[in-house]
C-alpha cells in the first residue's frame, strides 16, 4: 500500500452560510491530496502529461462525517491499495486538528492518451516508483 499525507487551511471563500466547508469542495481537496502523493513519490502531474498522458476522473464516492469550518487545518490522507495498470483508485480520507475523520472518498481515474483519449497503461516511469510499495506479485 502506498499512502501519502498533505495539510491545507480551510479558507473563507471555502465554506457555505452554514459556516460548514462546502461539501462541493471535498473533491478539489481530493486533488490536493492526489496531486502531493504523486509529488511525495518524486514525480508530479506535470511531468505525466509532458509525457502524453491525462488522468481524468471516472467515478467518486464521498461520505461525510463531521463539517470542517474556516481556518481549520486540514490533513488529507490519500492511500493506494492496490498497484494500478490502466487506472487507479485513490482513497481520501480527511482529518481535523483533532484528528477526527471528517470526510472519506474514493476516486478512480484513468489514464489517458493525451492526443488520442484513449485509454493507456500507467507510465512505466511511475510504476518503478509505486512497485516499492507493494507486493512483487501483484
Amino acid at each position: 500500500m502506498f499512502s501519502a499525507t498533505t495539510q491545507i487551511r480551510v479558507r473563507y471563500a471555502e465554506t457555505d452560510q452554514m459556516r460548514y466547508v462546502y461539501y462541493g469542495n471535498y473533491p478539489q481537496y481530493y486533488e490536493v491530496g492526489r496531486a502531493e502523493a504523486i509529488r511525495n513519490l518524486g514525480f508530479t502531474y506535470k511531468q505525466l502529461e509532458d509525457l502524453g498522458v491525462m488522468m481524468p476522473v471516472v467515478e467518486m464516492s464521498i461520505r461525510y462525517f463531521r463539517p470542517a469550518f474556516y481556518d481549520d487545518l486540514l490533513t488529507i490522507k490519500s492511500s493506494l491499495h492496490e498497484l494500478p495498470k490502466s487506472k487507479v483508485q485513490f482513497h481520501h480520507e480527511i482529518f481535523n486538528e483533532k484528528n477526527e475523520l471528517l470526510n472519506q472518498g474514493i476516486v478512480t481515474l484513468v489514464f489517458v492518451d493525451s492526443t488520442t483519449m484513449k485509454r493507456v497503461d500507467m507510465p512505466e516511469v511511475l510504476h518503478e516508483k509505486l512497485s516499492n510499495f507493494f507486493n512483487k506479485e501483484n
